[in-house]
């Protein structure tokens, strides 16, 4: 963490990768290895988020962590299940990138390896999937096309 990087060890597919991180996620990551380290059990695991007995977390855990944060926050019923997973924060923020780069002139699919490889994609048509999947983007997508219709007239 010192590095300022995240490194995600033998993801689904065996890969390991390197996330830079912003300096307000590794403020929240420090208080969080603070508070997870006052516990014997936790401090010792070979794990960097762990339960309460130090094991590392299985794929529910966030899941419904994260449903509990999201009545707590008030988007969501006392006992809804149903609305925002935290999977939708990762497609949220690679369609951002897609759009702050094609709103930035950015060539697209020159800068889609690095977001491929930032997601953990194990190819590049993994992550184009993104494209077809959001209206903005398609917006974007149409925006383009028209442009390039315009100059060739």
């Amino acid at each position: 963490m010192d590095t300022g990087a995240l490194t995600i060890r033998e993801t689904k597919f065996g890969k390991s990768r390197y996330i830079p991180l912003h300096p307000s996620t590794l403020d929240a990551l420090r208080r969080y290895c603070e508070e997870r380290d006052r516990f014997p059990t936790r401090r010792a695991s070979k794990f960097f988020f762990t339960g309460d007995l130090g094991r590392g977390l299985n794929h529910a855990n966030p899941h419904f962590s994260f449903i509990l944060w999201t009545r707590e926050a008030g988007l969501r019923g006392v006992s809804e299940a149903e609305g925002s997973r935290i999977h939708d924060l990762r497609h949220t923020f690679a369609v951002r990138t897609l759009l702050d780069w094609y709103r930035n002139g950015e060539n697209v699919d020159r800068r889609m390896p690095e977001l491929s490889t930032y997601l953990g994609h194990a190819k590049v048509a993994d992550t184009y999937w993104y494209l077809s999947s959001h209206p903005d983007l398609l917006e974007e997508a149409k925006r383009r096309l028209d442009a390039r219709w315009e100059v060739s007239k």
